[in-house]
C-alpha cells in the first residue's frame, strides 16, 4: 500500500536498532498492526567510505529517525581491519540517511537521545563547537525537528532558533522506578535530599526537589585550570554546599556516569557525611572506565542503586550487576512520536512535573 501524506514513518539506525524495533512494535498496536519501520542499510567499502540505502519510499511521509551515537559495541571493516563506530561515524551516517530522502521526505525528526558532542557546549579560545556545527547542519539538511534527552546544556537550542530542539526529562521514569523498588521511602526534607555532584547538574536537582518538596546539596568541583587531563581540567577536591545529609536518604542527579570518578567521590563523601541510603539517577550511564571501580564502591558501601536509562547501548555485563537498575525508556518515545506526527502539545512530557506530582501523592497515601 502506497503512503499517503504525513502517514508516520520509522527509520532505525543500526546503533539504535533495539530501539527501533521496540517502539516499532508499540506504534503498531496503535495503528492497526502495520509495520511503521522503514529498512535501511548503512553498508561500507573496504576504504571505510559509506553510503546510504533506503529500501522503501518515504515520499511525503513523517519521518522519525533514531540514532544512538554512544553505541560503541558496533565496527566495520577498513582496510582489512575492524574499526569500532565512534559518535562521528554515527553522526555520519545520520547524514546519509538523512541525503538518502532525497528531499522527498514530508517532515523528519531525529531522535538523538545523547546529543551528539553535547559535552562541549561552550567555546573558550580557540575551540571547535561542535555540537553547535551539527545542529546548523541538520538544519541545512531539512530536519523539521530534534528530540533529545536532558542535553548537557539546553542552551545548545538558540544555536537553531527557527528548528525545534525538544530537550525531555527523564524524571518521570527515575521516580516511577525508586517509587516501585522502595516501599519505605519519607518522602520530607526530615528524611530526604537531592544532591547536585557538580554545579552543572543544579538545575535538574532544583527541578525534582522542588516536585518532591525536599531541600538539595550540591557538590563544588574545585578544579586545576592550568592543565587538561583526557580533555579536561583535572578535579583537585570536591567541596559539599548544603544542609546535613545525616541519616537521611540522599539521591544524586546527573545527566551522565562516564568515567565515574567524581560519582563515587560525591557518593563516598556523602557516606562519610552519615547519609543513608544513597541513590544516583544517570540518565546515561557510558561507564567508560569500566564496572569494576563500581563494584568496589558496592562493596565499600558508597552508594545503594544506580539507575540509568536504556537511551543508549548498555554494557551486557552492566545488566547484571546487582547494584543496577535499568529505567526503560521505549514506550515513553513512543508516545512522544506519536504526539509529534498528530500535532500535539509535547509540553508536559518534555517536563512532566504534573504527572510527577501526581504519582508522589498516590505514593504517599499508600
Amino acid at each position: 500500500m502506497s503512503a499517503q501524506r504525513g502517514d508516520l514513518g520509522l527509520i532505525a539506525l543500526e546503533s539504535a536498532a533495539r530501539m527501533g524495533k521496540k517502539i516499532n512494535r508499540i506504534l503498531m498496536d496503535w495503528h492497526g498492526g502495520e509495520s511503521l519501520l522503514i529498512p535501511v542499510e548503512c553498508p561500507r567499502f573496504s576504504s571505510g567510505e559509506g553510503k546510504c540505502v533506503i529500501r522503501q519510499s518515504v515520499r511525503d511521509r513523517d519521518l522519525f529517525i533514531l540514532v544512538d551515537v554512544c553505541n560503541t559495541s558496533l565496527t566495520y571493516q577498513m582496510d582489512g581491519s575492524a574499526n569500532r563506530m565512534s559518535p562521528d561515524d554515527h553522526y555520519q551516517d545520520l547524514k546519509r540517511v538523512i541525503a538518502a530522502c532525497n528531499g522527498k521526505a514530508g517532515r523528519i525528526t531525529v531522535i538523538m537521545p545523547f546529543l551528539y558532542e553535547g559535552r562541549q557546549h561552550r567555546k573558550t579560545l580557540r575551540e571547535s563547537l561542535d555540537c553547535a556545527v551539527m545542529l546548523r547542519e541538520l538544519e541545512q539538511m531539512g530536519v523539521h525537528s530534534i528530540l533529545t534527552f536532558d542535553a548537557h546544556d539546553p542552551r545548545m537550542q538558540n544555536v537553531i532558533p527557527l528548528m525545534a530542539l525538544e530537550n525531555v526529562s527523564p524524571a518521570l521514569q527515575f521516580t516511577q522506578a525508586l517509587l516501585a523498588e522502595y516501599e519505605d521511602l519519607k518522602i520530607d526534607s526530615d528524611h530526604m535530599m537531592f544532591i547536585a555532584p557538580d554545579e552543572g547538574a543544579t538545575g535538574r536537582v532544583v527541578f525534582m526537589a522542588s516536585l518532591f518538596g525536599i531541600n538539595i546539596g550540591m557538590f563544588y568541583k574545585r578544579r586545576d585550570y592550568t592543565q587538561i587531563v583526557d580533555g579536561s581540567n583535572p578535579v583537585i577536591a570536591h567541596e559539599f554546599c548544603g544542609s546535613s545529609v545525616s541519616g537521611k536518604d540522599v539521591i544524586v542527579v546527573d545527566d551522565m556516569i562516564a568515567s565515574g570518578g567524581s560519582m563515587l567521590d560525591t557518593a563516598r563523601q556523602l557516606r562519610n557525611m552519615g547519609a543513608g541510603r544513597v541513590f544516583i539517577f544517570s540518565t546515561f550511564g557510558l561507564f567508560t572506565g569500566g564496572l569494576e571501580k563500581f563494584d568496589e564502591a558496592y562493596e565499600k558501601g558508597w552508594f545503594d542503586r544506580i539507575f540509568t536509562t536504556n537511551l543508549i547501548w548498555q554494557k551486557p555485563e552492566l545488566k547484571e550487576r546487582s547494584w543496577y537498575f535499568s529505567v526503560n525508556m521505549d514506550r515513553y518515545i513512543a508516545v512522544l512520536i506519536e504526539a509529534m506526527s498528530r500535532g500535539r502539545s509535547i509540553d508536559g512530557m518534555t517536563r512532566p512535573g504534573e504527572m510527577i506530582r501526581n504519582m508522589l501523592e498516590l505514593y504517599r497515601r499508600k
